[in-house]
């Protein structure tokens, strides 16, 4: 059953795969990014694949939540620590930044 939620934060991560990486970043998001994420209450949003050229990443992936601190208390645990060391083993010019909730294209 899926969940509704009302968000009000969006947690956005920004970075260039690696393209010879490409199946394992995958599995790695999908089987270990995105389910420790919804264990602590955020929610994947969407991906962008961006065309914004060589100053901007080429990825941006959102993660929403109903409160800032769900976010926080995830970031600052060690388990996310340990997914944001592996994720730089698969992209690079990674880092990331939280906003306010907006429901159209946020840089």
């Amino acid at each position: 059953m899926t969940k509704s939620i009302i968000p009000r934060y969006k947690l956005m991560l920004f970075y260039d795969p690696v393209p010879a990486f490409s199946d394992s970043y995958y599995q790695f998001v999908m089987n270990e990014m995105v389910p420790t994420a919804q264990n602590w209450g955020l929610y994947m949003f969407r991906v962008f694949h961006t065309a914004w050229g060589v100053d901007q990443p080429l990825r941006q992936t959102e993660f929403v939540s109903e409160d800032l601190d769900s976010i926080q208390t995830l970031l600052g645990s060690d388990e996310w620590q340990a997914l944001e060391a592996k994720m730089t083993q698969y992209c690079t010019n990674y880092h990331r930044k939280v906003v306010k909730f907006k429901p159209g294209f946020q840089l």
